[in-house]
């Protein structure tokens, strides 16, 4: 009888331990089907596992080894740790194209005709022609091009080069550099206005009365300092304004502002531009050379008026005594 009876308590002992064996191992299955679910990483990984080890509820599970895992997302604290910010730029003037050596844009105006030099009719901004699309038709009906589109040299890449019309400006450097970065305009591009207008020289005074480097306008003299509005901090502050204005006011339109800078507008045609040649201010024409001598000559450092190396075809100006 005693034999009996230890034979079924043997019996009833492993009956409960084959019953234990078969439920851990399902919930095991159904817990790595989970955490596989979660994290891709375990995927085809040997894991070791402690069966039947208890686990401690405030740790981690011992069939997930956290530490030797690798997460596909940086926790937070690693990243706020090991990155830092950069300084955000203040007062960065836009950047012109100048290593793409020649202008790449989408033309409505046939062949762009930009050449890698500067030739008297074209540059790395395109022909003359292309530049003045339409004056000699229907009307100036420019292409789309933006500040960033333009191949130009870096105002003090030129002046540093210890050649070339800028060294005119050497003295007035640092206020371009100071107001294109404050109104968003390339600081040769600002120079270059200097030396169509006024040829860098800030007591030049302009057939209809312009004043200075910029060669502003009477109306835009409110404010000068002592009534000069010559003096060069407030005659390139106003003029670099102006150009960011137009530029904001024509969306971006570059060839459009830069040719309004001069009296041009859209539709405007040769005879418009030269009309004035017959009156008393002959050099209140509008110069249909402007948009050649300012992109493929002094954007690119070189001088628009050399004699030797005249850029442009009409010279309309030249009628003028």
């Amino acid at each position: 009888m005693k034999v009996v009876t230890t034979l079924f308590a043997v019996l009833a002992t492993a009956l409960a331990v084959s019953a234990s064996d078969r439920h851990d191992s399902r919930d095991l299955m159904s817990r790595h089907s989970r955490i596989s679910a979660r994290s891709p990483t375990l995927v085809g990984k040997s894991v070791k596992r402690s069966r039947c080890k208890p686990r401690n509820p405030a740790g981690p599970h011992d069939d997930v080894v956290v530490p030797t895992i690798a997460s596909s997302k940086p926790a937070p604290t690693s990243v706020k740790a090991n990155v830092s910010p950069s300084p955000k730029p203040q007062n960065q003037a836009v950047q012109s194209n100048n290593s793409a050596g020649l202008i790449k844009v989408k033309s409505s105006c046939g062949n762009i005709g930009a050449t890698r030099q500067t030739t008297r009719t074209s540059g790395p901004n395109g022909s003359i022609d292309w530049l003045n699309c339409g004056l000699m038709e229907g009307g100036w009906n420019p292409p789309y091009i933006r500040v960033e589109d333009v191949v130009a040299v870096p105002l003090s890449t030129a002046v540093n080069s210890g050649k070339g019309p800028f060294l005119a400006c050497s003295k007035y450097v640092h206020l371009f550099e100071q107001y294109g970065g404050q109104f968003g305009i390339p600081p040769i591009m600002l120079a270059a206005f200097a030396m169509q207008e006024s040829s860098c020289n800030p007591n030049t005074v302009g057939g209809a009365g312009e004043q200075g480097l910029m060669q502003i306008t009477k109306d835009k003299c409110g404010g000068a300092p002592g009534g000069n509005c010559r003096d060069p901090d407030f005659n390139i502050r106003t003029g670099a304004k102006y150009f960011a204005d137009t530029l904001k006011s024509n969306g971006g339109d570059l060839l459009t502002s830069i040719g309004s800078y001069n009296g041009w507008h859209k539709g405007m045609t040769y005879g418009q531009a030269t009309a004035a040649a017959k009156t008393s201010c002959c050099r209140c024409q509008n110069n249909c050379d402007y948009l050649h001598q300012f992109l493929n000559g002094w954007l690119q450092n070189i001088n628009a008026y050399d004699n030797s190396f005249r850029l442009g075809k009409f010279f309309n100006l030249d009628v003028c005594t």
